[in-house]
C-alpha cells in the first residue's frame, strides 16, 4: 500500500480500470468548474490562458492546457486575510493537506504573472508566509494541516516520530525545505515585493538552514527518527528510525524521497543538488530583500560545502567509460543508479536551477535515466516514461514525460512527448499521477494539481522556445 492510498483513505488513488479509452473527446467541453465555484480567480492567469491557447493549433492540446494550467487556482487554493495579512493554504488535490513541495510547485507556474495582478501577489505572499509558519511548527515535516492546532487527518498518527499539532505527515525530505526557498526567490526576483519576507520568514529560513546542518549528522545522528507500522519497506526507516548507515562526508541526509518513499542510501543526490541551488536562491532574498548579509553568507557557506561533497562523493561510473550523477550514495563508495519521476529527480535538475541543461554531466545522466539502465523506466504500447516505487512497476508518471520534453531541443522528441501526454489522459482532460504503460485507461489520481501545473509550464516553455511546434497539429 503506497503513501497516498494509505493516508488519503479514499478512492482517489484507485485504478480507474473501468474507464474506456477514447480516440478524441467529443466537443472538447471545458473541464474547469463554473466561475462561481472556482477557489481563486486571477485576471492575469485568465488572460494568459487565452493568449497561449490561441497559439496552439492542436484542439485537444489547447483543451488540455485550458483545463490543466489553472487547476491549482480553480480547485486547491484556500485564500483568506486575517489582521490585514494574506494567508493561503494550498492542498495537493485529492488530499486535504499542504505539502511544502507540492504547494510551492503548484504556484510557481504563475509567478511570471504576479507583477500584473495585485490579487495574485497577495496569494503568493499568503503562501510564502503560511509555509514559513509551517516550517516553524516542524522543519522535519513534509505536510501540514490547515488548522495549526489540529492532529493529522491522515494515517500518520501512529507513526513512531515526534508528531506535533498542525503536522499532517513527518517524513524528512530535503526538498520540503528547498521548494519554499525557490518559491521565495522566484517571487522576489519577479516582483521585488518585500511584503512576505518579514521576521517570521527569516526565522523559518534560519531554522531550515540549521536543519540541513543537523542532517549532515557530523556530530551524531540528530533528533529525527521515523518508523511507520506498515508492511511496505518504502514507508519506514531501519535501525529504530535512523535509516541506513552513512559515512559523514558533508552531504545532507534525506530519509525520504520527493515521492515520500524511503531512501535506500540516505544521501539523495538530486535533493542535495537542489539544496545547493535553493540555499543560494534564499541567500539572494536575504541579502536583497532584507539586507541580511550574515544570513545570506551563512546559507552560501553551507551550499559551497555541500557542493564540494557532491563533486567528491555524488558521482558514479556510467558503465561506458564516463561518469554520471548517482541517485543515492552512502559516503562509503556505494551508490545506486535509478531515477524517480518526482522532482527533484536526476532528470528534473534543470527545472529547479540545480543543473544546466547543456552540462555534459547532466546530459549523460539524463540519457542514462531515460533508458533500461533505470529500473523505473518503462516502455509500453501507450508511451515511454519514468515511474518509481511509489505506485509500482509499469506505471508511467506524466511529469516524467513533461520533464523529458523540457530537457530537449529536438522537435521530434518534444512532439512525441506531447503526443503521449495528449493520448494518455484517459478521457479526463487532466494529467494524472501515473498511468499504465500499455493502457492509459488505468491511472492513479484523477486530481493531481502538481502534474497539471507542470504540464502548463511545458506549454508556456514551448510557446517561448518552440512556437512553431505549437502552431502545428500534434
Amino acid at each position: 500500500m503506497n503513501r497516498r492510498d494509505m493516508l488519503a483513505g479514499s478512492a482517489a488513488l484507485a485504478v480507474a480500470g473501468a474507464m474506456p479509452l477514447r480516440a478524441a473527446t467529443p466537443g472538447l467541453v471545458s473541464k474547469r468548474p463554473p466561475v462561481s465555484q472556482r477557489r481563486f480567480v486571477s485576471k492575469a492567469v485568465e488572460a494568459e490562458i487565452a493568449r497561449v491557447k490561441a497559439k496552439i493549433a492542436d484542439p485537444e492540446l489547447a483543451w488540455l492546457f485550458e483545463n490543466c494550467y489553472p487547476n491549482t487556482l480553480d480547485t486547491t487554493v484556500k485564500y483568506s486575510e486575517a489582521g490585514g495579512k494574506p494567508d493561503a493554504f494550498v492542498i495537493t488535490g485529492d488530499i486535504e493537506a499542504l505539502w511544502l513541495r507540492d504547494s510551492s510547485a503548484q504556484l510557481q507556474t504563475y509567478v511570471h504573472l504576479a507583477p500584473r495582478d495585485a490579487k495574485l501577489r497577495k496569494l503568493f505572499a499568503g503562501l510564502i508566509q503560511r509555509q514559513a509558519r509551517c516550517i516553524l511548527i516542524d522543519p522535519y515535516a513534509n505536510a501540514f494541516m490547515e488548522d495549526p492546532t489540529a492532529k493529522s487527518n491522515l494515517g500518520a498518527r501512529t507513526d513512531r516520530t515526534e508528531m506535533k499539532p498542525g503536522v499532517a505527515e513527518r517524513k524528512w525530505e530535503i526538498d520540503s525545505l528547498c521548494y519554499p526557498m525557490r518559491l521565495a526567490h522566484a517571487y522576489w526576483t519577479t516582483t521585488r515585493d518585500r511584503t512576505p519576507f518579514d521576521a517570521v520568514w527569516a526565522q523559518a529560513m534560519a531554522r531550515a538552514v540549521a536543519t540541513f546542518r543537523e542532517q549532515q549528522r557530523k556530530d551524531g545522528p540528530g533528533t529525527y527518527r521515523f518508523q511507520r507500522l506498515n508492511v511496505s519497506p518504502t514507508e519506514t526507516l531501519m535501525f529504530e528510525g535512523l535509516g541506513a548507515p552513512t559515512k559523514k562526508v558533508g552531504l545532507i541526509h534525506s530519509m525520504f524521497r520527493p515521492s515520500d518513499d524511503a531512501t535506500l542510501y540516505p544521501f539523495l543526490i538530486p535533493s542535495n543538488l537542489f539544496a545547493v541551488s535553493a540555499l543560494r536562491m534564499m541567500a539572494t532574498v536575504q541579502r536583497e530583500a532584507r539586507g541580511d548579509t550574515a544570513a545570506a553568507t551563512d546559507a552560501e557557506a553551507l551550499a559551497t560545502e555541500v557542493e564540494a561533497a557532491l563533486r567528491q562523493c555524488g558521482k558514479m561510473p556510467d558503465g561506458q567509460g564516463g561518469e554520471v550523477w548517482a541517485y543515492e550514495v552512502d559516503g562509503y563508495g556505494n551508490a545506486v543508479f535509478m531515477d524517480d519521476a518526482n522532482v527533484p529527480s536526476l532528470s528534473g535538475l534543470p527545472l529547479l536551477g540545480a543543473a544546466d541543461r547543456a552540462d555534459p554531466l547532466f546530459r549523460r545522466t539524463a540519457v542514462l535515466a531515460w533508458s533500461d539502465r533505470n529500473p523505473y523506466f518503462f516502455s509500453g504500447t501507450a508511451a515511454k516514461g519514468i515511474g518509481g516505487p511509489h505506485i509500482g512497476l509499469d506505471m508511467i508518471w506524466p511529469m516524467s514525460i513533461v520533464t523529458h520534453a523540457m530537457n530537449s531541443d529536438d522537435e521530434a522528441v518534444i512532439r512525441q512527448c506531447l503526443s503521449w501526454l495528449k493520448t494518455t489522459h484517459g478521457g479526463t482532460g487532466f494529467m494524472h499521477e501515473s498511468f499504465h504503460k500499455d493502457d492509459p485507461a488505468k491511472f492513479t489520481r484523477s486530481w493531481f494539481a502538481w502534474a497539471n501545473g507542470l504540464f502548463g509550464e511545458l506549454i508556456l516553455d514551448l510557446e517561448k522556445r518552440k512556437p512553431a511546434l505549437l502552431a502545428a497539429k500534434i
